[in-house]
């Protein structure tokens, strides 16, 4: 009897480490992640409509029909990238994931409190290498640091109702996403009154 409880015990301990092994593995050596999927779909730094949600061949797991939706893939190899997404009538949104699937950053049009989402995304390396200046403030430029070279940019758009998915996806279809090839423009000084 305690023969057969030991090996029962050994057989659920050695089940339980092969299981918590294979669960933590898994998102490593998975060939069909999300950006591994849009690499054959998509060009890079550059923004790509998806199609609308339907339940037979979507793009991305439980898409939601009400809102259009895009993707950024992007490599900051050749340098940082500009994003530019025109807020929708309604409802817009940004997130930003690693090759490997992790979340890391994301913006709504209430947050960014303009009418285009505009951002600097770049690695840290990048972000340091650049000039100290003191006209541009955080306020002036936002700056998100990618903990990776390459990932995925999510641009989601509500149609809040099904008339309005036209003016969701002509949203998207203005935003921008490509490499920086000239430095920041510097803010225009603003004239101080004369006493």
């Amino acid at each position: 009897m305690i023969r057969w409880l030991a090996a029962l015990l050994a057989g659920l301990l050695l089940g339980g480490l092969v299981h918590l092994v294979s669960v933590l593995a898994l998102p490593r050596i998975a060939t069909q992640d999300a950006y591994s999927r849009f690499e054959r779909i998509t060009p890079v730094n550059a923004v790509t409509a998806l199609p609308l949600a339907d339940p037979d061949n979507a793009p991305i797991p439980f898409m939601d029909p009400a809102f259009a939706t895009a993707i950024c893939r992007y490599d900051l190899a050749d340098g940082p990238i500009k994003l530019a997404v025109p807020v929708s009538q309604a409802y817009t949104s940004v997130s930003f994931y690693t090759d490997r699937d992790v979340a890391y950053y994301a913006i709504n049009d209430r947050s960014a409190g303009r009418k285009v989402i505009e951002l600097d995304l770049m690695t840290e390396a990048q972000h340091a290498a650049l000039p100290e200046d003191e006209e541009i403030t955080a306020a002036d430029r936002l700056i998100v640091d990618s903990p990776t070279p390459t990932g995925l940019i999510l641009l989601k758009a509500l149609a809040a109702d099904p008339g309005l998915m036209a003016q969701a996806q002509a949203a998207l279809a203005a935003a921008t996403c490509k490499v920086q090839t000239e430095p920041p423009e510097k803010p225009a000084a603003t004239p101080r009154a004369g006493r």
